[in-house]
């Protein structure tokens, strides 16, 4: 282990030897193959650690004499939080252009539809289930966003926090996606009412159920408990379900082709945040000295989450009949739904 100002008790130049201190890099980590990607020193070490290179301890400390970031805001534990590196390797710049293209893609896609007068064909059924069921399903989507905006936050390295933080932005644009979508679109239906997706999600007993399990994740104190409840547990059983399982599968045969174009993007994010994600807790999961630890705390969040998630899931049934056509059954749906889960609980060394 290369010796850190900490260890040598002086920040002084030339005190410490670090990785590529003999030349004019400048580079203070071990990369994680033979060199530093972009991504690895954009992201690397921006976020200070005491234990690190900080021998003044923290810069800025809370009135209770907490540091800026503590371990103590996950109840899981590593041997080094700083080995992470996120497979997607997104860093600002790359976040920014991808969710650009994003935009300009699904924006496009509404401009073009409305311009050939598509959602005047809509099936009638689905018309109202956009309004009633896409528009309660942004709330799903607003509120794991607003979840994760808050965990990032206390993310004890900057990798764990870019991860969290764009996996919050993609679900805020999901839920801003749905809302300007059904705005434009409800601009060429007569008697379209916006209003009806709110109404669904706090008062339909079909949503109830979802609505409970995003609130539990919103409302626990660990960080990691909600980018784990989220990613491992909520998006496979009821996230994908939704929108892969219903909309995605059933819109077209519904007369709709816009839809599934305008959700598309959340499927390959969703990708994206699943292998973050599974990468952190097999980090954590495998820790030689913590590793028995963390299985048994993640497998405390499986059944937590799992009920709640299950709940969920099985609380949206209904909607699957509410089409004229129904080209996929919700016990179809259900049953990848669980086999995904397994898959990825699988990888972690965890189970149902």
């Amino acid at each position: 282990m290369p010796a850190t100002s900490s260890s040598v008790g002086s920040g002084a130049a030339g005190a410490a030897i670090f990785a590529d201190s003999d030349s004019r890099k400048y580079r203070y980590f071990d990369p994680k193959g033979q060199r530093a990607t972009h991504y690895e020193d954009m992201t690397v070490d921006v976020q200070p650690d005491p234990e690190r290179y900080l021998i003044q301890d923290w810069i800025i400390s809370f009135a209770d004499g907490k540091g800026a970031y503590v371990k103590q805001n996950t109840a899981a534990q590593s041997s080094n939080w700083h080995a992470f590196r996120a497979p997607d390797q997104e860093w600002e710049r790359t976040h920014y252009q991808r969710q650009s293209k994003i935009e300009t893609m699904v924006q496009s896609v509404i401009n073009n539809a409305r311009k050939s007068g598509a959602p005047k064909t809509f099936d009638k059924a689905w018309i109202k289930i956009l309004q009633t069921q896409l528009g309660a399903w942004k709330h799903a989507e607003f509120g794991l966003g607003t979840s994760l905006m808050q965990a990032q936050r206390y993310g004890y390295t900057q990798m764990i926090n870019n991860a969290t933080l764009t996996n919050s932005s993609y679900k805020l644009r999901l839920a801003q996606d749905i809302t300007l979508y059904l705005a434009e679109i409800g601009m060429d239906l007569p008697g379209w009412d916006d209003e009806l997706g709110k109404t669904a999600w706090l008062e339909d007993n079909n949503w109830q159920g979802t609505r409970e399990a995003v609130e539990t994740i919103m409302g626990a104190t660990d960080y990691l408990e909600q980018y784990f409840a989220i990613n491992i547990v909520f998006e496979p059983l009821v996230g994908e379900a939704f929108r892969s399982g219903f909309l995605m599968q059933i819109a077209a045969a519904n007369h709709d082709f816009i839809t599934p174009a305008v959700i598309s993007a959340a499927e390959a994010d969703y990708e994206r945040n699943l292998a973050n994600t599974i990468d952190l807790m097999h980090m954590l999961a495998n820790d030689e000295k913590h590793g028995a630890a963390n299985k048994k705390l993640f497998q405390g969040w499986v059944k937590k989450h799992g009920a709640l998630a299950d709940k969920a899931a099985i609380g949206l049934q209904p909607i699957w009949s509410m089409p004229h056509s129904k080209p996929v059954a919700f016990s179809d749906v259900r049953a990848k739904s669980e086999e995904r889960i397994d898959q990825i609980l699988g990888e972690l060394g965890l189970k149902r």
